[in-house]
């Protein structure tokens, strides 16, 4: 069956959660979680610590290259994403649908290359 990753995004400058919508949010996500893995649809998920976490690594030319901070330079970055199994884009949509309620946020759909 083919595997999408549903990723949530985050944008700079969007307003911080409060600690009461953040907590409502992981209430959400687990549940929804729950649902993913009881409709057999659950590969895995995880949410990722703050891109200020990140470290950098270039070996592409041979040199190894460790840069502190995150790839790109951006207003918008990956905060979070699930891995799912689906029949179709439709049935994947549907379950980001789902899953931008659950986070409040907007949650990119993309098909893994068939392998």
């Amino acid at each position: 069956m083919p595997e999408y990753m549903l990723s949530v995004n985050h944008v700079e400058n969007e307003p911080t959660p409060t600690a009461e919508e953040t907590q409502r949010a992981f209430k959400e996500v687990d549940a929804f979680n729950t649902r993913l893995q009881e409709a057999g649809a659950w590969v895995f998920a995880g949410g990722l610590m703050p891109r200020e976490t990140a470290t950098t690594v270039d070996n592409s030319n041979g040199d190894e290259l460790v840069v502190d901070g995150p790839f790109a330079e951006t207003k918008e970055w990956l905060g979070g994403f699930w891995v799912i199994e689906a029949p179709d884009l439709d049935a994947a949509l549907r379950w980001a649908h789902e899953g931008s309620q659950a986070c409040a946020g907007k949650v990119e759909v993309r098909p893994f290359q068939a392998g």
